[in-house]
């Protein structure tokens, strides 16, 4: 891991297109045409990306937010968190699990949380691992033609 950036946020096109090949692991449905206009569209609420390079290979890719509930009061939600396949098991995930965490504290957050999908077993020990801890169901519905 010699040549393993710190975590940081992509903010130029550039970067945010780098993101995408790691993304489309996790997010398979959404195309490489419309990863960087989606990611700009969800910008002004509170959506950042953020990433870690290799040498020059985009490795692992966060997608997070700060916002404010009834219920977590301040929190840093991560909606995606991958590690590119090729590349697990390698210390990007637990590094960029840490900068999120201590970008929460930083912000002042009261809380930081994810949802990981059922299916994401290994997922599911790595955050336990990491000491999170399974704190509740998330339901939902999909709308064929919203």
């Amino acid at each position: 891991m010699a040549g393993m950036s710190e975590p940081q946020h992509a903010v130029t096109d550039e970067d945010i297109t780098g993101c995408y090949e790691v993304m489309a692991e996790l997010r398979p449905h959404v195309k490489r045409d419309a990863f960087l206009p989606l990611v700009r569209a969800m910008e002004p609420d509170g959506f950042r990306l953020a990433f870690i390079r290799e040498d020059a290979r985009v490795v692992a890719v966060a997608g997070y937010r700060v916002s404010t509930n009834l219920f977590y009061g301040k929190h840093l939600y991560v909606d995606d968190l991958v590690t590119s396949d090729a590349e697990r098991s390698k210390g990007y995930g637990r590094v960029l699990l840490a900068w999120l965490r201590a970008l929460a504290l930083e912000k002042g957050c009261a809380a930081f949380h994810l949802d990981s999908g059922v299916q994401r077993k290994r997922a599911h020990e790595f955050y336990l691992r990491e000491g999170l801890e399974l704190a509740s169901y998330h339901f939902s519905e999909r709308f064929r033609n919203p």
